[in-house]
């Protein structure tokens, strides 16, 4: 790549992996305020496991991490992306010419009923065990797929993971008494008007330094 090139590829980078991550950690922390069952399942393995060792804690979040995929399903960040046919090719009963531009709305694909059971449900299980291989390959894109697919998936996967199961642990996340939260697409789809929340410290209060000791490193 042309210096040019490497220096957009970074900026990319940097700016995509902060907006897309601080989103999708905002919409989880507004659904688990919605669920005190996965809020307490989320709290209750962030207790057991962030206590173990440093090495692979995502591995061991499994519930915090469906949560993550479940927030994504419902609210991706990219709501829509675009691509460039590379020659004629048909779709249903349009035929496409080469060259046309093709929009992809994972927002709409999460949330197609033909694909999923009660697609508008917040429900994490999809993402744990045998459930998560009912997963259709072109039915959950959140971060694209193919040879575009974000370079940044897994990183923002792991940043996401623990980063929430931390706040988890050691806050209360309660949304505002009549506050009305509905998605708004703009570079990304975000809460309109924010997200207003109480947030107080936890019930049993613990220190939690993987967030900073990842940074470290």
């Amino acid at each position: 790549m042309t210096l040019a090139e490497v220096r957009s590829n970074i900026l990319t980078f940097l700016s995509a992996g902060h907006e897309t991550t601080a989103n999708t950690l905002t919409w989880s922390l507004f659904l688990l305020s919605q669920s005190r069952d996965w809020r307490e399942r989320v709290r209750e393995e962030a207790e057991r496991e962030l206590a173990g060792p440093e090495d692979g804690p995502v591995d061991r979040l499994v519930v915090t991490k469906a949560v993550i995929e479940e927030a994504l399903r419902l609210y991706p960040p990219i709501a829509a992306l675009s691509r460039s046919a590379k020659g004629p090719d048909r779709l249903g009963d349009y035929e496409v010419k080469a060259g046309s531009l093709i929009v992809i709305a994972p927002y709409v694909l999460h949330r197609h009923r033909q694909l999923w059971h009660q697609p508008d449900v917040f429900d994490p299980a999809r993402f744990l065990g045998d459930a998560r291989r009912q997963v259709g390959r072109f039915a959950y894109l959140p971060f694209g797929v193919g040879p575009r697919i974000c370079i940044g998936a897994p990183f923002a996967l792991q940043e996401a993971t623990i980063a929430l199961a931390c706040l988890i642990q050691r806050f209360e996340f309660h949304l505002e008494d009549e506050s009305r939260v509905w998605p708004q697409m703009s570079v990304t789809v975000r809460p309109a008007n924010g997200l207003r929340m109480r947030i107080a410290p936890a019930a049993r209060p613990a220190e939690c330094d993987l967030i900073a000791g990842s940074a470290a490193g």
